[in-house]
């Protein structure tokens, strides 16, 4: 089995390209699915999509929620735009289709995928045919600049404040009047366009769009956002419908006849729970106090230049945060104008008056600072005593009444008020006021949120706690207040994902009642899918990323022994995962030394190793080695340095971690993943407090197990990472489970249908040498 064809590039086409060649015509179907009549881009449909469909139908006719879990590499996207789609044409009253994904590369997937569907339609009814759609994609402006200068910044912040202080309005008063200000000719073309700026049908990717806009001079941030109210699909990311700070200034006008799919969901918890937790530390309390001070200066100059400005802003911050603003507009103008904030406060709380403590600009600066000043010396006495701190922001508003004198409800008001501010002393550079806008967020969310949510205060972080570096956070206990407001809002949300499993889980995390759940298996004609669970090294060696013995020599080399094994069996691409980024470097240095090298003195150490190849030099032998790091541009270049070497016929092994952007969003199809190792179970850092205290919460409200969870967590981090390898029925790939934990009931059970109907008794409690003779017999029947 060892790998010996030429080693020249492949002549194969990627998939997106092979599928964009084949004429859709003849080879796509149309159906009757319970009396709709649904379009179908290809010559067969699979059993558990025809299932999927079923169940999705039964969502919409219920116009209810679902739950649902389709293996991975059957189709799933296609399925879903298909049926969704058709019900779209066959039903008038139902609204957009919004499709929610994770990363880029997936949003483009889904538009690459309803080109396909529409060429098929084309084909069958003709370019001239009625209902033909609208589908574009939004993604950040970084990714969608076009002008010259702005579209060069590397950070994403760095891109909004640039572009923020090209397309202000007051910078296009400014502008217009003594043309001192520079203005973006895209953002002004597209502006000129008005309602005329519109796309009559077609499915537009990020890079088509950008193009088309280009070509008319148009900002393709803004048209994309403009193309949103009249477009039949839109696909982004999940943030612009669970990231309150986001979600009103971009999805606020869908109607409620919108259907909302989030793709890829498994995580969908730990999203919610991320964009409602704040944290700082002391260095973003130094940067608030800058910021008070800016501020203090800015509103004394517009008290010599514009007093009147100052003097509007209070009488319409009597009628309520409403009239001053809070509510976003309408038009392009004002969405260039507006700041990111949390619209967390109820809607009839905007139209009452802001309380009169902090109308006056200069009297809501000091009640800022008095807030800073209150939040930098609970965390300076955190630092004094050593000792952490978590209590419910009830208490903390307590303490903060008798310290600082800041009462609950104009704390409430504080993210929105200084929202209004900004745009009085119209202020472009906003990243520079980030922090403060940070702790005023931090405030409103303690006084709007009862329960739920822990004030967690700590000298260090649990990783070094030998290094001075305390830290505030308000821990976002309940993953339901983020998505609350999306099933209050809209009649049909599909939660949908590989790797669900166990599914009932969900509805108690997310506090939602589906009127649809299930858990579809894979048909195959061929077992093209080979987990094993591997205990023990060939010298009986345990193995287990336990933290009593993870870091043991013997259990190293055990794992080093089978990553060896797999690479000289195993032809082309072969990816490892390791539970967390600390210890992957630990266990690559080790690698990297000859056997026992820690034993031996400094003075023998080069000799031996001249004589012993280490594990990797092994590994060597057969593929070549790239390595995931938290930096993005590496990771990119290692990954197509890992594809480049199995195009080559090389083989490459790449070392990642669960929980890391390869294990969420990348494919290794074919050749480029042909075996799938996980050493170890990605259990999260079970010492870490915010974790604490939501297993608290989860045990109190939601009566799940703190162990159950923890498992639960663990598991569907490894199954989607299994997932990787597999991206269709012609596909195959072994899944190795490392790890004698995985042999337990407890811990197999939770695994996906698709993995759980592969893993017979003959792939459990395996040794090494056992695993790869399975290995070996597994590929010559795929040969």
């Amino acid at each position: 089995l060892r790998h010996t064809r030429p080693w020249k590039p492949r002549d194969r086409p990627p998939p997106a390209a092979r599928e964009a060649r084949s004429p859709p015509g003849p080879a796509s179907m149309e159906f009757n699915l319970d009396g709709l009549v649904v379009d179908f881009p290809y010559p067969q449909i699979y059993p558990e999509q025809y299932a999927y469909m079923l169940e999705l139908k039964r969502a919409l006719d219920a116009k209810g929620h679902a739950l649902l879990e389709m293996p991975t590499g059957t189709g799933k996207t296609v399925t879903l735009l298909s049926l969704v789609t058709s019900y779209q044409r066959a039903n008038k009253a139902m609204g957009k289709l919004v499709y929610c994904t994770r990363t880029v590369p997936e949003m483009e997937k889904v538009l690459e995928e309803l080109q396909h569907l529409e060429r098929h339609r084309d084909e069958k009814r003709g370019r001239d045919r009625p209902h033909r759609l609208l589908a574009v994609g939004l993604s950040s402006r970084r990714n969608m600049c076009v002008h010259p200068t702005v579209s060069t910044e590397s950070e994403r912040e760095s891109v909004d404040t640039r572009c923020r202080s090209l397309t202000a309005s007051w910078v296009r008063q400014r502008a217009a009047g003594d043309g001192s200000e520079e203005l973006c000719e895209f953002f002004e073309n597209l502006e000129k366009q008005g309602t005329d700026a519109a796309l009559k049908d077609g499915v537009f990717t990020l890079d088509e769009l950008k193009e088309l806009a280009r070509e008319r001079g148009w900002c393709p941030y803004f048209f994309a956002r403009h193309a949103i109210e009249f477009a039949d699909v839109v696909v982004y990311n999940y943030q612009y419908l669970l990231d309150p700070k986001i979600a009103g200034l971009i999805s606020r006008r869908l109607q409620r006849e919108c259907v909302v799919v989030f793709d890829e969901a498994h995580n969908i918890d730990n999203v919610c729970i991320e964009v409602m937790s704040i944290n700082f530390r002391e260095a973003t309390l130094a940067a608030c106090e800058r910021n008070v001070g800016r501020l203090h200066a800015e509103i004394a100059k517009l008290k010599r230049v514009d007093a009147d400005r100052l003097n509007r802003e209070y009488r319409q911050l009597v009628s309520g945060l409403a009239a001053a603003g809070a509510l976003p507009g309408g038009g392009l103008a004002a969405d260039a104008d507006e700041i990111r904030a949390n619209p967390v406060l109820p809607e009839g709380m905007l139209n009452e008056a802001v309380p009169g403590n902090i109308r006056r600009a200069e009297h809501f600066v000091t009640f800022l600072q008095r807030l800073v000043r209150h939040v930098k010396g609970r965390l300076e006495q955190c630092a004094r005593s050593g000792e952490v701190s978590v209590e419910k922001p009830q208490r903390f508003l307590a303490g903060l009444e008798v310290d600082a004198a800041i009462d609950k409800k104009p704390l409430k008001f504080a993210s929105e008020r200084l929202r209004s501010l900004l745009r009085t002393l119209e202020i472009t550079n906003v990243q520079e006021l980030q922090p403060l806008m940070l702790v005023a967020e931090f405030g409103t969310m303690c006084a709007t949120f009862e329960s739920g949510f822990s004030v967690l205060l700590e000298p260090a972080d649990d990783r070094t706690p030998t290094l001075r570096d305390p830290v505030m956070q308000l821990c976002c206990l309940d993953a339901s207040v983020a998505i609350k407001h999306v099933f209050e809002r809209f009649q049909s949300v599909i939660i949908t994902s590989g790797t669900l499993s166990p599914i009932d889980l969900y509805p108690k995390l997310l506090s939602f009642t589906p009127c649809v759940v299930r858990t579809l298996t894979m048909s195959l004609r061929r077992d093209c899918i080979c987990p094993l669970v591997v205990c023990r090294a060939a010298d009986q060696t345990p193995l287990s990323t336990r933290f009593e013995t993870r870091s043991e020599p013997a259990t190293v080399q055990a794992y080093g022994e089978l990553l060896v094994s797999m690479a000289a069996l195993v032809p082309d691409g072969v990816v490892a995962f390791f539970p967390s980024y600390l210890y992957m470097e630990q266990v690559i240095r080790e690698w990297a030394l000859p056997p026992r090298a820690a034993d031996v003195p400094d003075g023998e150490r080069s000799a031996r190793r001249t004589r012993l190849p280490s594990v990797l030099d092994r590994v060597l032998e057969h593929k070549l080695v790239y390595i995931e790091t938290p930096d993005i541009v590496e990771t990119t270049l290692a990954l197509e340095s890992y594809k480049a070497a199995c195009d080559a016929g090389r083989g490459a092994v790449f070392l990642s971690v669960a929980r890391g952007k390869v294990a969420e969003g990348v494919d290794f199809d074919r050749h480029y993943g042909r075996a799938v190792l996980l050493l170890g179970v990605p259990f999260q850092y079970t010492k870490s407090r915010p974790l604490t205290a939501r297993l608290e919460y989860l045990a109190d409200t939601c009566q799940i197990n703190e162990a159950d969870f923890i498992t639960f967590d663990a598991i569907r981090q490894a199954a989607q990472c299994a997932g990787r390898v597999i991206r269709g029925k012609t596909d195959y790939g072994l899944i190795v489970f490392a790890d004698a934990r995985y042999n337990r009931a407890d811990k197999r059970n939770k695994l996906p249908q698709w993995i759980k109907q592969h893993l017979t008794e003959a792939h459990l409690n395996l040794s090494t040498d056992m695993a790869g003779h399975i290995s070996r017999q597994f590929l010559k029947r795929m040969a």
